[in-house]
């Protein structure tokens, strides 16, 4: 009997960790279509890579716990000891005024019942805890006390494409420039003009997803968003500092011998960002440092280093991710979306596509809130807590 072919568009750390897991699962032979093998511009590789369980949505709090552990256990997930993401457990300080202290005492909630571990501080906690911090203007704090922090995405990118090589997947350098579809299947994907035959397809393009979709007349609403990270060095010691979100939408967090930081840009200055790269060094001077300063007094000596902008694949829908099986064409699987915590939540998003083509259904995570059908019913499930 022939082994179902599956193949999967992108090879950022949603398709290799989704190919490790399909492959981990015997779902069948694996493909993996990537355009760059060297991950130059890779939304992965140029992340700020980190991973937090304070969300809106309680499906992303338990992608985030499955995130957490398996990052912690990577070694013995990849049976590979010489695996180092560099983890390190910062906590993610988030800042909340009383317009938003309400729903996020609810979320807080919310987040404690499922298992994270996540303190509040009043401005009195905060001010005694972090006295670098201005508590102008704030009602309330959440640090999370434990699956919260940061790490290294080149490395865990590069180990999560060697374990799904080890475990047999194979890797094709190309890009995926149509398909061949009936009304209700995907039977081939196009690679530079030739026909690779699938039973499966995984959209897992990332930024690219909605033009990958469009190719097949879907309208997918994930679009490429430029988002650029400044690197700073300032008199602040950097030691024991959380990754800091404050209310302004600006956030910092402490890298090697100083620390990086970004923005995002006005919605009105936030066009589709295909094939831009260059840093937003405007941003900085307008929007990031006079905000970051407020909050961070410490900061108004900051002296910039450099700058470097990915982009992030935004779903404009409702900033959710589209995880699972297309209405119509149902072995086309969707794993894309994640408006910025497509690294943190790959393991789980992962092992989720892995299990709905091997088994027909999700066993680890229900992935289900994050179906397709939701953007068709045109019913959005906002995720509140975006940056």
């Amino acid at each position: 009997m022939r082994e179902p072919q599956i193949v999967i568009v992108g090879g950022g750390i949603i398709g290799c960790l989704t190919a490790w897991s399909l492959r981990k699962l015997g779902a069948g032979a694996v493909i993996v279509i990537e355009r760059d093998p060297t991950y130059r511009f890779a939304s992965t590789a140029l992340s700020a890579a980190s991973i937090r369980t304070q969300f809106g949505c309680p499906v992303n709090v338990a992608l985030s716990l499955y995130g957490a552990r398996f990052l912690k256990g990577l070694a013995a997930e990849f049976e590979d000891d010489e695996v180092d993401i560099g983890f390190h457990e910062g906590g993610y300080l988030i800042l909340g005024d009383e317009r938003t202290a309400g729903l996020r005492r609810e979320a807080l909630a919310m987040q404690r019942g499922m298992g994270a571990e996540i303190a509040e501080l009043d401005p009195a906690a905060l001010a005694t805890t972090f006295p670098w911090l201005s508590t102008e203007g704030l009602a309330m704090a959440t640090l999370g006390k434990r699956d919260e922090g940061w790490f290294d995405a080149w490395s865990l990118l590069q180990a999560a494409r060697r374990a799904a090589i080890r475990a047999g997947a194979t890797f094709v350098t190309g890009t995926a420039s149509g398909f061949t579809a009936s009304a209700t299947r995907v039977t081939a994907v196009e690679v530079d003009g030739a026909a690779l035959p699938c039973d499966w397809c995984v959209n897992a393009a990332g930024p690219s997803s909605g033009a990958v979709a469009a190719l097949l007349g879907i309208d997918l609403p994930v679009r490429p968003r430029k988002r650029t990270v400044f690197q700073f060095k300032a008199p602040l010691p950097g030691a024991g500092m959380p990754m800091l979100f404050d209310i302004s939408g600006a956030w910092m967090r402490p890298e090697g011998d100083g620390f990086i930081g970004g923005i995002q840009p006005d919605e009105a200055n936030d066009p589709d960002a295909d094939g831009d790269f260059e840093p937003d060094h405007a941003l900085f001077e307008e929007r990031f440092w006079p905000l970051i300063a407020a909050r961070v007094p410490a900061l108004e000596q900051l002296r910039l280093g450099r700058a470097w902008a990915g982009h992030y694949e935004m779903c404009l829908f409702d900033h959710n991710g589209i995880v699972g099986p297309h209405p119509e064409l149902a072995n086309l699987v969707f794993a894309t979306g994640f408006s910025g915590h497509g690294v943190m939540h790959a393991p789980g998003v992962a092992r989720g596509v892995a299990e709905r083509i091997a088994f027909g259904e999700y066993r680890s995570i229900d992935l289900a809130p994050l179906a397709f059908e939701r953007v068709a019913a045109n019913a959005p499930m906002p995720e509140s807590a975006i940056y």
